[in-house]
């Protein structure tokens, strides 16, 4: 009797293992055909027709540049969220149609994607590979022959993903992807990624720099427990000891031509918002959404429900080498999925991006406040505009895009939180 239960056991076991199995198999296959399918997808839209486009070069140092005595036009893109799974498919093309309809109507000089570009969680999107959203994203930007940069943000590389940031960032770097800008940065500073762009006139003056940061991702070096508490890092010393650096260089560069040019000014771009961003945002909404001493509201709103502002659990100096260094007046950040304001903190301008995710946050898909693009426009004289469109405008209506019906949930809203 004993030994027929012992049978039974083993016969349970084995057509368990053999179920497993046979799942293991079909998930890996239905992931197979969907990547492929993605990444023909990212492939087949038409190059963007940019009429005399700027090409950068790299100076002594190693660093891009782009040379212009005219406008220089920067979209900034975030949160693209590509999941990179059979079971996200659809949310996916409709991720990659969105980002290639705004970029072939505005034809930006340079795209920056500021972090979560992909979103590839197992039981949402049926994978843990994350370079299969970040292929499609590459393919997608290579075919539309733009110059792209990205910022890594907290879920381009999780601990549970295939590939780590380092190994992300040797994607990117990859010689294959020849309008890809992104540069690891040095070794020695915290990060991937931590790199400028500079953007030139004739004279050789820089008119504006572009400063792109790790922003990190969780404490603890990505600590498994802190990564699903969601307890986000902040910029590390050497990274502001790195940014000092690259000021006082661009700063002695530019003051070989004209010490009036000094201090350079720069523009900054990383994923989760600083500390300073939800001590400004606490203090108007304290002050009845009024502007006060410090806080000069410009635009948009924060809609996230619970915190806020999801900036890092702990303190940086930043937002105070900013100000000491009087170099940057604004910085652009995502990771706040329907938050999209821009205000003027202290005389720093601070800049949510408009998110593209039709994934990471449920029903997100059928919602349309929150998507579109940033545009900033960098004049020759050293000052800037910031443009923000939603993607659902008029603006967008060409030929050979759709776009989903939505509901724009945020319609008719200034910016008070909805709801408090």
């Amino acid at each position: 009797m004993a030994r027929g239960k012992h049978k039974k056991r083993k016969k349970v076991l084995f057509v368990s293992v053999l179920i497993i199995a046979v799942i293991a198999v079909v998930i890996a296959g239905l992931n197979y055909f969907a990547v492929q399918n993605l990444l023909e997808k990212g492939k087949a839209y038409s190059k963007v027709e940019i009429e005399n486009q700027l090409v950068p070069e790299k100076d002594e140092n190693g660093n891009w540049y782009f040379t212009t005595d005219k406008d220089f036009k920067i979209m900034q893109l975030t949160d693209i969220h590509i999941g990179g799974g059979f079971m996200s498919k659809a949310v996916d093309e409709k991720a990659l149609n969105a980002v290639a309809a705004m970029i072939t109507k505005e034809k930006p000089d340079l795209v920056i994607a500021t972090g979560d570009i992909v979103f590839p969680v197992p039981y949402r999107a049926g994978t843990f590979n994350n370079y299969s959203g970040i292929k499609a994203f590459a393919n997608l930007m290579e075919s539309l022959g733009v110059y792209w940069d990205v910022t890594f943000g907290n879920h381009d590389a999780e601990f549970y993903s295939y590939f780590d940031r380092e190994s992300v960032a040797e994607f990117y770097e990859n010689e294959e992807y020849k309008y890809c800008l992104f540069q690891a940065g040095p070794e020695d500073v915290d990060g991937y990624g931590n790199h400028t762009i500079e953007v030139k006139n004739s004279e050789g003056l820089i008119t504006q720099a572009i400063i792109l940061i790790d922003s990190q991702a969780y404490i603890k070096d990505n600590n498994i427990i802190e990564s699903l508490k969601g307890t986000y890092d902040n910029i590390h010393p050497n990274q502001v000891e790195w940014y000092e650096s690259e000021i006082k260089r661009m700063n002695a560069e530019n003051e070989k031509i004209s010490e009036k040019a000094v201090p350079v000014k720069s523009l900054a771009f990383f994923h989760i918002p600083l500390v300073e961003m939800d001590d400004a945002w606490t203090e108007f909404r304290e002050n009845d959404y009024k502007d006060t001493k410090n806080f000069k509201y410009v635009e948009g709103i924060i809609g996230e429900l619970g915190r806020q502002v999801c900036c890092g659990y702990g303190e940086d100096d930043m937002f105070e080498k900013m100000l000491e260094l009087g170099s940057t007046k604004a910085m652009f950040n995502g990771h706040d999925h329907v938050n999209n304001t821009t205000f003027e903190y202290k005389g720093i301008q601070f800049s949510y991006g408009y998110s593209v995710d039709y994934f990471a946050y449920s029903d997100i898909d059928k919602l349309g406040s929150q998507r579109g693009c940033t545009m900033i426009t960098c004049k020759p004289d050293t000052t800037f505009a910031i443009d923000k469109y939603n993607f659902y405008s008029d603006r967008y209506d060409l030929e050979g895009f759709t776009r989903e019906e939505v509901t724009m949930q945020f319609e008719g809203v200034t910016y008070q939180v909805i709801p408090e």
